[in-house]
């Protein structure tokens, strides 16, 4: 009875090492290992274009703010308004020629 027992003992283990060992083999084709690094490098493309994406939306937030805190955004003046060189004061030589 306990020579049956080894035996099945032996057999159940040679069988899983065999299993193991056949599927490990499989993992280490050329075909296994590139599919392999083809998932590999979709992955690493598709985090790229994840970070690309965060990183334009987040820029395109900040210059909303610096917009909206600069006043870039604002309405032009009409023509019929002063325009900005007439509000300025002028200084140097070219104001002697006003």
């Amino acid at each position: 009875m306990r020579r049956l027992f080894w035996l099945a003992m032996g057999i159940t283990i040679g069988v899983l090492v065999v299993r193991k060992l056949t599927e490990t083999a499989e993992k280490l084709t050329p075909q296994s290992l590139a599919g392999n690094l083809a998932d590999g490098l979709r992955e690493l493309a598709d985090a790229i274009g994840d970070f690309g994406a965060d990183v334009r939306a987040a820029a395109a937030l900040r210059e909303d703010e610096l917009r909206a805190g600069t006043g870039l955004d604002a309405p032009l003046p009409d023509s019929g308004q002063a325009s900005l060189s007439d509000a300025l004061p002028r200084r140097g030589a070219h104001a002697a020629d006003s």
